[in-house]
């Protein structure tokens, strides 16, 4: 696994107030290597968008558990699209039913993380992602 020198947002958009898994995720991509920028909570779609350019990321992960995951998803992919940023690629992590991961696939989401897999394992997905 080599995350070194990718560079990866976790953002907390709306106004779900629970950060810990996203924090966790951003410690366990630090420790892999990645240079990690946390946007804090209740982020908006464009605000994460307007970041991820900014900080010429590869990635934004969404950390979200307020069941707004599909509305969240699509807001963000057309503010980065607007932003010609399309390029930079999604995962959302928190709690997404299975129902919706087809959905969020089909929207641009390249990895969906919920709380039954690992650290090791959510960090080996994301790094295959990025290599790809």
């Amino acid at each position: 696994m080599s995350l070194k020198g990718k560079r990866i947002l976790i953002a907390k958009p709306g106004l779900d107030g629970h950060d810990v898994g996203a924090k966790i995720i951003a410690l366990a991509l630090r420790d892999a290597g990645a240079d990690v920028i946390y946007t804090g909570l209740r982020k908006s779609p464009d605000y994460i968008a307007r970041v991820a350019v900014d900080e010429d990321v590869d990635a934004v992960g969404l950390s979200m558990l307020s069941g707004s995951h599909k509305e969240i998803v699509a807001d963000t992919v057309q503010c980065l699209e607007a932003l010609d940023a399309a390029d930079i690629k999604i995962f959302v992590g928190g709690t997404i039913p299975t129902d919706d991961h087809a959905g969020l696939i089909a929207a641009g989401v390249c990895g969906i993380y919920t709380a039954e897999m690992t650290i090791d394992d959510v960090l080996a997905a994301i790094d295959k992602e990025l290599a790809a």
